[in-house]
C-alpha cells in the first residue's frame, strides 16, 4: 500500500474535501456510500481537472487524442466479497475532449468528474506470510535475471524462501550418434551479485548449484525436490516448484487457497493445462507453468526414493517427471486447482484476462510464449499497490462500459451488454487442438462455460493497458482504443488513490 498522510496533511485534504461526497449508487448488495471515507494523500489534495498532461509524452501517442480521465479513491471494505462483475448505476468517464499535446503539455480540460469512490475487499492482517512455503525455480542466470520485475510483484516480504537452480547455459549436443548435455555453470560473481541484489529487494533467496551440471533439465528441474526438502525448517508445510515465468497475482489468495488442506497429509496440488488434448497427451499431471505444490509427508516420499525416480523416467518435462515419480511411489492424485493457471491457450488471452475470474497464478505471459507480443503483467499488476486484491477485477459502468482493472475498459454500444452473459468466458483465443472422440470441446474443463468471440468494434470497443506508472498520488493507468477507418485515437486515464477512514490514526 502507498504511504498515508497523519497530522498537517490530513487536516488539509479534510478541509479541501469536505465538499465533495466520494458516494457511487451501487446497483448490487455490494454497494456501500462510506461517507467516512477520505483519500490518503502524500503531497496535496486531488486535482479532478489538472491542467498539465506531461506524463502522455512518454505514451508515444498520436495527436489530436480524445481524452478523458477519472480519480478513484480505493475504500477497503472488511468482510467485502470478490464477485464475478460488480453493476454500478453511475457512469465512470466524463465526455471525451479533443486534444493536442504535440506541442505543448498545458491543456484546459472543460469536462471532469469528482473522485469515484469505489469499494474493494479489504485484505487481512497478516494473510500474505507465507513463511511455510519454500518455492523453487530452474533456470538460467540471464533468465532469472530478467524475471526480477515479476518476482517483485509477488515475492518480497512474504516470508517465503525461494531456491533457484542457476546455470550459465544449456543445450544438447550430438556426438557419434549420441545425445548429451552441454551445459555450463554460472560464473560464481555474477551468481553471489544477482542473490545479494535480490535479498536487497526483500527476498529471501538462495542461488544454488545444480546437483550434477551435466544431467538434463528435467533432472535439475526433478532434483528440486531434493533442495526443497533439504532445506525445510518447521514452519514448511508446501514445498513448490515453478518456471520463471509464473506469476502469483496474489500471495494472500494463495496461502488462502492452500489453507484448506491438511498438510499432515500427501497432497499434490496444481493445474491442469487448459486444452483438454495436453491433459489427453501428457496426463492428469500439475502441469509446471501454473505452479506445483507437495505437502511435506508427499515431498518426504519423494525425496527418499528420488534415485528410484530418476531412474524409472527417461522424458524431457519436469513436470512430467513429478507427475511419474508420485503415480509411482504412491496413491496419491493431482488435487487440481482451477484458478492456478498454466495459459496454453494462444493468441489474444483477452478472455481469459476479462472473465472476471481471481486467477492464484498466470504463465506463458512472456513475448513469444501465448503470444507474439506478450503482456507486460508486472505492469498491469501495479494497481495492486493500492487496492490490494483487485487485479483484474471487473466493475460494470452504466450500461455500457465495463472496468477489468489492470487490462482493458470495453465498450459494449447498442445495448449489447444487456444480452451477454458475462459470467461465460469470451473465446477469444485461437482454436485449440481436437480431441478425437472427446465430449469436451478443447477448454470445457477449464475455461467453461464459454460464450462465442464477440466483433471488435462493432459489438464490442476495447481500450487496452498501454502503460500503468506508480505516482506520488497513486497508480496511473493508461487505456488506449486506436481509431479505426480514419478515425483518431482515445485515451482514458484512471488515477487510483488509496483510501483511508477519517478516524484512522494512520
Amino acid at each position: 500500500m502507498l504511504l498515508r498522510n497523519k497530522g498537517i496533511t490530513l487536516i488539509l485534504c479534510l478541509i479541501s474535501l469536505a465538499s465533495v461526497t466520494f458516494i457511487a449508487r451501487l446497483s448490487s448488495r455490494r454497494g456501500s456510500s462510506a461517507p467516512d471515507w477520505l483519500p490518503a494523500l502524500h503531497l496535496r489534495p486531488i486535482d479532478a481537472c489538472p491542467d498539465k498532461l506531461d506524463w502522455l509524452a512518454g505514451l508515444n501517442l498520436t495527436y489530436p487524442i480524445r481524452y478523458a480521465h477519472r480519480d478513484v479513491v480505493v475504500n477497503p471494505t472488511p468482510g467485502l466479497e470478490r464477485a464475478s462483475i460488480t453493476k454500478l448505476d453511475a457512469s465512470l468517464f466524463p465526455k471525451f475532449q479533443t486534444i493536442d499535446l504535440s506541442e505543448d503539455v498545458k491543456v484546459s480540460l472543460r469536462h471532469c468528474e469528482k473522485p469515484y469512490l469505489l469499494s474493494v475487499p479489504a485484505l487481512v492482517k497478516g494473510s500474505s506470510d507465507a513463511s511455510h512455503i519454500i518455492f523453487g525455480i530452474s533456470t538460467t542466470l540471464k533468465r532469472l535475471d530478467a524475471s526480477l520485475p515479476s518476482l517483485l510483484r509477488w515475492l518480497p516480504h512474504t516470508n517465503a524462501k525461494l531456491f533457484v537452480i542457476v546455470i550459465e547455459s544449456e543445450q544438447i549436443v550430438e556426438s557419434e550418434g549420441v545425445e548429451r548435455v552441454d551445459a555450463v555453470a554460472a560464473d560464481p560473481q555474477q551468481k553471489a551479485e544477482l542473490q545479494g541484489r535480490m535479498r536487497g529487494l526483500g527476498m529471501d533467496v538462495t542461488l544454488v548449484e545444480p546437483l550434477e551440471l551435466q544431467e538434463s533439465f528435467s533432472i535439475k528441474y526433478f532434483s528440486l525436490i531434493e533442495t526443497l526438502y533439504s532445506n525445510r525448517d518447521d514452519k514448511t508445510k508446501w514445498i513448490s516448484l515453478l518456471d520463471d515465468d509464473t506469476f502469483f497475482p496474489s500471495i494472500p489468495a494463495l496461502v488462502t487457497m492452500l489453507a484448506k488442506y491438511d498438510t499432515t497429509q500427501e497432497y499434490y496440488v496444481g493445474a491442469l493445462s487448459e486444452i483438454w488434448w495436453a491433459v489427453a497427451h501428457y496426463g492428469m499431471m500439475g502441469f509446471g507453468g501454473a505452479g506445483i505444490f507437495l505437502s511435506i509427508p508427499l515431498a518426504e516420499i519423494m525425496n527418499n526414493s528420488y534415485p528410484i525416480c530418476i531412474e524409472a523416467s527417461h522424458t524431457s518435462a519436469g513436470d512430467i517427471r513429478i507427475m511419474e515419480c508420485i503415480y509411482l511411489l504412491t496413491e496419491t492424485k493431482l488435487t487440481y486447482e482451477r484458478d492456478l493457471h498454466q495459459v496454453d491457450v494462444h493468441a489474444d488471452l483477452s478472455g481469459v484476462f476479462e472473465g472476471g475470474r481471481m486467477p492464484l497464478s498466470l504463465h506463458h505471459w512472456k513475448a513469444g510464449a501465448a503470444s507474439l507480443n506478450g503482456y507486460n503483467i508486472p505492469m498491469m499488476h501495479l494497481v495492486a499497490d493500492v487496492c490490494g486484491d483487485c487485479f483484474l477485477q471487473r466493475w460494470q459502468f452504466g450500461s455500457e462500459m465495463v472496468l477489468t482493472n489492470g487490462y482493458s475498459l470495453a465498450l459494449y454500444p447498442k445495448g449489447k451488454l444487456k444480452g451477454t452473459d458475462m459470467e461465460k468466458m469470451e473465446e477469444t483465443w485461437d482454436e485449440v487442438p481436437p480431441v478425437e472422440n472427446s465430449f469436451n470441446s478443447g477448454t470445457d474443463h477449464s475455461l467453461g462455460p464459454t460464450r462465442r468471440r464477440m466483433m471488435l468494434e462493432e459489438e464490442k470497443i476495447q481500450y487496452v493497458l498501454i502503460d500503468s506508472a506508480v505516482t506520488e498520488m497513486g497508480v496511473r493507468q493508461s487505456y488506449l482504443h486506436s481509431g479505426v477507418d480514419g478515425d483518431i485515437d482515445s485515451l482514458l486515464e484512471l488515477l487510483w488513490i488509496e483510501g483511508k477512514r477519517v478516524n484512522d490514526g494512520g
